[in-house]
């Protein structure tokens, strides 16, 4: 990279994850079909499908929906499904709490990140080096 060039980077499918479903054309989604990853991380889909956000409360209510019975776990079947009755914008709900996040440019998210890859507690023999992105989430909190 040289002076002024900034890395490529982009959001990942890791729990929480809300992406975008599409159609075969990769242009193809338009937000009337969003999903949020409650299983394993579906790293594949980084970069091949929009990433627009992460839950960041609530995901309690999400994974526990019972999984359908067909691939991926889609239901095969419309009675099988559990309605979602009504969304609303947070800004329309009154008395949400104001979330801070840990800046990913700052000191501290980096020795969160060093902490989380060489962990030191008596557990843990020797540091791993390393950990994997959906295993060092940015950091949030209700804002006091």
């Amino acid at each position: 990279m040289g002076p002024g060039d900034t890395p490529e980077t982009w959001p990942v499918h890791c729990y929480g994850t809300v992406g975008v479903g599409r159609d075969m054309p990769p242009d193809s989604g338009t937000g009337a079909e969003l999903y949020a990853v409650i299983g394993d991380a579906p790293r594949q889909l980084d970069r091949n499908i929009a990433v627009v956000g992460r839950v960041i409360s609530g995901m309690e209510w999400l994974s526990s929906l019972p999984r359908g019975k067909g691939d991926m776990g889609f239901y095969r079947k419309p009675e099988e499904r559990t309605p979602i009755l009504s969304v609303r914008l947070g800004s329309d709900v009154p008395g949400l709490p104001t979330w801070q996040y840990l800046s990913t440019a700052s000191a501290s998210f980096a020795r969160y990140v060093d902490a989380r890859a060489n962990r030191r507690d008596p557990f843990y023999v020797r540091p791993a080096g390393g950990v994997d992105i959906c295993n060092a989430p940015v950091p949030i909190r209700i804002k006091p």
